[in-house]
């Protein structure tokens, strides 16, 4: 029975993170930006919080939103299951489409605990040979939700309402560049305007490459 909605539930999970990273009542109304009596009405399962404040409160403590609204393990205090630590694998990402409205799942990975503390994660299985010799077609890779990323790091971008690609992104004064790592394959190059006009949208940073045998 899902737990989603239910106040007791949630001023539970909401304590149980407090306590584990040692914050105060007015350290999470700071965060938030919520009164001190709205905070504490959460906390003793008085009221329930708004999506947007659950999808903020997530982030703070580098946490899925799943756990602070699912029912947590009696004993433990910990999520009775290991959901947050399974991403899903798409076979491709859309412009105009949320991830989380994608159905063409095609695995599930693992990643670890210490990772998905960290941010939001998915996974993509690579189509071509654009980013060999260092990405294969058919590789995996776990991505970390964001819109934005260093220059140098690879990221999925989406670009001019086409499927998400995967490239190094390069940052310039005024533009920046999208760069296979095979050379057979150009730079696209975007300026400013182009990246709004188009658009040009990162949605998210690779942090690691799973390759099967």
């Amino acid at each position: 029975m899902s737990g989603l909605g239910n106040k007791d539930i949630m001023a539970r999970n909401i304590q149980y993170y407090m306590d584990k990273y040692e914050k105060t009542r007015q350290d999470m109304c700071n965060a938030l930006g919520v009164k001190y009596t709205t905070f504490t009405d959460w906390v003793k399962g008085n009221s329930y919080p708004r999506i947007d404040k659950i999808e903020l409160m997530a982030n703070y403590f580098g946490i899925s939103k799943a756990d602070l609204v699912e029912d947590h393990d009696e004993y433990t205090g910990k999520p009775s299951t290991s959901k947050s630590n399974i991403v899903k694998v798409l076979g491709r990402v859309a412009a105009g489409i949320p991830l989380e409205a994608i159905t063409d799942i095609v695995d599930e990975e693992e990643i670890p605990e210490e990772l998905a503390r960290t941010g939001e994660f998915f996974g993509l299985r690579i189509s071509g040979d654009s980013m060999e010799p260092d990405i294969h077609n058919g590789d995996t890779v776990i991505v970390k939700r964001q819109d934005d990323a260093e220059s140098d790091e690879i990221v999925i971008a989406l670009v001019n309402g086409n499927d998400g690609v995967c490239k190094r992104l390069k940052k310039y004064a005024d533009s920046i560049a999208l760069i296979s790592l095979n050379p057979n394959y150009e730079p696209m190059y975007f300026s400013r305007e182009e990246i709004e006009e188009k658009p040009v949208k990162i949605i998210g940073k690779v942090v690691e490459l799973r390759r099967k045998f």
